[in-house]
């Protein structure tokens, strides 16, 4: 069985509140392909997953539309909630130190959505901000090596910026 139809088969058990079981799947999916395909994101039948799916990590608010195509170790995740204090609680636990866990609550999620006909070239690395959502537009082109924060108009193509050297401080410059 292919990747995809695991991955697939995952989903349909995961909306069918089936989670031990789409649990399994997913994880006989990364055991054979070398991936971890979230089963809660909405993915189109039709997506294709170069090279076996190998080293593809996909979170689970990730929306992929028809046609789409992902080449091997790309990573699309989504940034975590936003944090916002209630009223009345501090920003530290009970001590003071740590963070607080009942003091808070959960902002909107990250999100992002991959739209029709798109391909995702071999290693890119796609982030959606902080409780924000990062959509990349219709028949859009990712270039092998991206990292990619913000949104993509439709047809277009992005490539990664070219690498740049950060020189390390000098011996004996402390």
């Amino acid at each position: 069985m292919s990747p995809e139809r695991l991955w697939l088969t995952a989903n349909a058990l995961s909306e069918r509140e089936r989670w031990l079981l789409a649990f399994c799947v997913k994880q006989l999916n990364s055991f054979l392909y070398h991936n971890s395909l979230a089963p809660g994101a909405s993915v189109s039948p039709d997506v294709f997953l170069g090279h076996n799916s190998m080293g593809i990590v996909i979170s689970t608010n990730v929306e992929i539309g028809k046609r789409v195509t992902i080449w091997h170790n790309v990573t699309l995740t989504a940034g975590r909630a936003e944090r916002r204090a209630t009223k009345g609680a501090s920003s530290s636990g009970a001590d003071g130190h740590g963070p607080a866990s009942a003091g808070a609550e959960q902002g909107p999620r990250s999100r992002i959505i991959v739209e029709d006909g798109v391909t995702i070239g071999a290693n890119v690395v796609v982030i959606a901000p902080r409780a924000s959502t990062l959509r990349i537009g219709k028949g859009a082109r990712i270039g092998a090596g991206t990292v990619l924060t913000s949104d993509v108009p439709p047809g277009a193509t992005v490539v990664g910026a070219s690498p740049r050297v950060i020189p390390r401080d000098p011996p004996g410059a402390d």
